[in-house]
């Protein structure tokens, strides 16, 4: 009796643990989309002679991403110390005997389609960004078969057709239905904006891919890779940033409407502008450290429950994100987004084979309880709606 007691109480802390860490999940990956385009909307004053304007630094922003990023190396060797200091199991981090550069590579896949992502931030809505991001799966399924050798199943390719199916979609309502909302953007920025954040999951998936050849060949802990990457990308994007300062071209979204010389990125305009206004500064912090607790928990999440569980949960983001740029009117509604999302969340499922097991499970149950419950009150089983499985009517 004892001991089923100690085992009820176990569930129950194991089942409350794996909530939080899911709600830390989606509530920090929310956080770091809305918080980097908070900071995109919000005007302030800075080094150029205009008074205020839009906080227009996006690889800048790439920037702050990579050094959230690099927090998790951090709390890696926090990690790594507590238990080496508390005698715990340490076969978990492997040998260790890894050369640190071979996590520069994917750094700087990452690097290039961070900073485009965020000019395509700049460019489109928080939620069509976020909801966009999914047309990763197409690439790294097509490149898994390419480089990996891994044979994709029917459902991986008819996940993969709905989301192309999805993007299009997406893609025309914003560009057909385009009705503004606060961003002061128009639809062919909003278009480019959109091709943009595509383009950069090519990048992102062949950066997925090597990630999975380095994590097949060496034993290394996924917050240990994810810092090293995030130290290689803000080293390497902060000595970037300072060649950028003096090329005399900035994206053409604002150039014209704030710069007096334009400039491919204006690091010092971007530091001034986080000191001009809080409402700069705090959505700037909070993308760091959003970015960090969100790898922290996403990575939780694919150890103490699986991978599709984390991708499941990633697309319930992108639907509060779209709510949310609903309410605080960053978009206005447009009758394709809802279906382009649907489709696009549809895809992703398909793909992740989550659907078909999902009804099966209900169905299973669902009959188990009223083919017990008719037992009890003398019913036949005959009238079910689904087959009863033989093993519950034992």
């Amino acid at each position: 009796m004892r001991d089923g007691k100690i085992m009820h109480s176990w569930i129950l802390r194991h089942a409350l643990f794996n909530g939080m860490i899911a709600t830390l999940m989606v509530a920090t990956g929310t956080i770091n989309t809305l918080a980097a385009k908070w900071a995109d909307l919000n005007p302030a004053g800075g080094s150029n002679p205009v008074a205020e304007h839009f906080y227009d630094h996006p690889f800048f922003q790439a920037a702050t991403m990579f050094l959230g990023e690099a927090l998790c190396y951090a709390a890696f060797k926090a990690w790594y110390i507590w238990r080496q200091c508390n005698n715990q199991d340490m076969s978990i981090f492997g040998d260790q005997k890894f050369n640190p550069l071979v996590w520069a590579i994917p750094a700087m896949c990452d690097l290039c389609g961070t900073s485009i992502m965020y000019v395509g931030l700049t460019w489109t809505y928080a939620a069509s960004f976020q909801m966009l991001r999914g047309s990763v799966i197409i690439f790294t399924g097509l490149l898994s078969v390419a480089f990996l050798g891994n044979r994709l199943k029917i459902h991986h390719w008819v996940g993969m057709v709905t989301v192309i199916v999805g993007l299009v979609v997406v893609g025309v309502g914003d560009y057909v239905f385009f009705n503004g909302g606060s961003s002061g953007l128009d639809k062919n920025t909003v278009l480019a904006g959109d091709l943009l954040i595509v383009l950069a999951q090519i990048i992102t998936a062949v950066q997925m891919t090597i990630e999975e050849k380095i994590m097949k060949r060496y034993k290394i802990q996924p917050l240990q890779g994810v810092g090293w990457e995030g130290i290689f990308g803000f080293s390497t994007l902060t000595i970037l940033l300072i060649p950028m300062y003096f090329i005399p071209w900035h994206l053409p979204q604002s150039s014209s409407s704030w710069q007096e010389h334009a400039r491919f990125e204006d690091t010092i305009d971007a530091f001034k502008q986080w000191a001009y206004t809080p409402h700069v500064l705090v959505p700037s912090l909070g993308l760091v450290f959003s970015i960090a607790f969100f790898n922290f928990a996403g990575l939780t999440v694919t150890e103490t429950m699986n991978a599709t569980t984390r991708m499941v949960l990633d697309t319930f983001r992108s639907i509060i994100i779209w709510v949310i740029s609903l309410a605080v009117g960053w978009q206005k509604f447009e009758p394709l987004q809802p279906v382009g999302y649907i489709i696009l969340l549809a895809g992703i499922w398909i793909y992740y084979d989550v659907i078909m097991p999902t009804i099966r499970y209900i169905a299973t149950h669902v009959n188990s309880f009223v083919a017990k419950y008719r037992m009890a009150i003398g019913y036949d089983e005959q009238s079910l709606l689904f087959p009863l499985p033989r093993d519950v009517s034992t």
